[in-house]
């Protein structure tokens, strides 16, 4: 769609002086989930590819588990002050018999682009129960493997390296194949769209796989890659303390400060052979 990134003029200051030059910028935007007609979320954003953040997203809610629970998603009509379609507003048709998202114990679902999990209504509603545990997952990944997936993801983060704004996530086979790589504003957004990808792919429980973000292991990302059944998440920077604990919990391996041949292991050091 051409919207992910924004051109502004910038006013640059060096030693020798200062002059006007342009600078791209990351793109952020709301995005405005409806499931059935009725809205469900707004989050802001990165655009492109939308359908995938959806289903990631709806995925990670518990409300689906595969790609056989979404009948159609398409964007409804929305426009700017010209007319033009914002491709703003998603809705997702759910397929016969499976139950719409229950009200009351979800977020007040407005995410921004920093902070997935805010808004939810207490600690035990974001603690949603997988349809697809990775505890018993026999995977095994290599150290070396590991090691040189950060140079793989940031290779791939094409707008990363002309905008510096925007967060990354991979998902990597055990012999460190990419599979797909996705950026976004919001570190969370950039994992649904990774794991919408899968949904779509009907490849989910993702089984053998290796999640690495570019950031810090939240919750919420622990969270996300247990739901969508990822035996491995790393991180280039550190986890927080409850997400080693809901890592120990769902039997996931954790890897913080991912840099260079050098990583902590903090949960399920097994794997890492």
């Amino acid at each position: 769609m051409g919207r992910v990134t924004v051109r502004r003029p910038v006013v640059r200051v060096t030693p020798q002086g200062r002059h006007s030059r342009p600078d791209a910028l990351a793109a952020e935007e709301p995005l405005e989930l409806r499931v059935g007609g009725r809205a469900l979320a707004v989050t802001m954003r990165t655009p492109g590819h939308d359908v995938e953040l959806a289903h990631g997203f709806l995925l990670t809610e518990g409300v689906i588990g595969d790609r056989s629970d979404v009948a159609v998603a398409r964007y409804c009509d929305g426009v700017d002050d010209e007319g033009r379609n914002t491709y703003n507003v998603l809705d997702v048709a759910l397929a016969e018999g499976v139950p719409p998202p229950e009200t009351g114990v979800e977020r007040n679902f407005y995410t921004t682009s920093s902070c997935g999990v805010c808004g939810k209504a207490a600690l035990d509603a974001v603690r949603l129960k997988t349809r697809h545990s990775p505890a018993a997952d026999p995977v095994r990944v290599s150290p070396s493997v590991l090691a040189g997936l950060p140079e793989v993801l940031l290779e791939r983060q094409k707008v990363f390296g002309s905008t510096g704004g925007l967060h990354g996530a991979g998902l990597f086979t055990a012999d460190g194949d990419v599979l797909v790589v996705r950026e976004d504003v919001g570190r969370h957004n950039a994992v649904d769209k990774v794991l919408g990808w899968a949904v779509l792919q009907d490849r989910v429980p993702l089984t053998g796989t290796v999640l690495l973000v570019s950031g810090r292991a939240s919750f919420e990302l622990v969270q996300k890659a247990a739901m969508a059944g990822v035996p491995v998440l790393a991180a280039v920077s550190a986890p927080s303390s409850l997400a080693v604990s809901l890592a120990e919990e769902q039997g996931m391996t954790l890897v913080g400060f991912l840099r260079g041949d050098t990583m902590n292991l903090y949960t399920g050091d097994a794997r890492i052979a």
